[in-house]
């Protein structure tokens, strides 16, 4: 990943905001595996963490938020802070992640 710095906060210790650039996002949509499904399915009856799922979020994510960066970087942000994560259902078995931030430029106070 970039040197942009990635926050949920609003503001960062020792840093001014010295330009704010608006919001950005990044998203991706993945679809279940069918081997991830079917022992997602015998999971249900033993318990237990749906490890493939797990995997297949959190790759999800990093995708969104490299993409989120991506987009502030192109717009000469170098920070994103305050971000959040959206999920939703987009058809069946599919699901979106969003990534979202405001991007800024930061400067370190001496």
């Amino acid at each position: 990943m970039s040197n942009c710095t990635i926050t949920n906060v609003e503001f960062i210790p020792g840093c001014t905001i010295t330009q704010h650039l608006g919001l950005v996002q990044g998203s991706t949509v993945r679809a279940k595996h069918v081997g991830r499904d079917l022992m997602a399915g015998l999971k249900n009856f033993v318990g237990g963490e749906l490890k493939g799922y797990t995997e297949l979020l959190n790759e999800s994510r990093q995708e969104a938020v490299a993409r989120m960066v991506q987009q502030a970087e192109g717009i000469g942000a170098n920070a994103v802070i305050n971000v959040r994560f959206s999920t939703a259902n987009v058809a069946p078995g599919a699901a979106e992640i969003l990534a979202y931030g405001t991007a800024v430029v930061l400067e370190r106070k001496l």
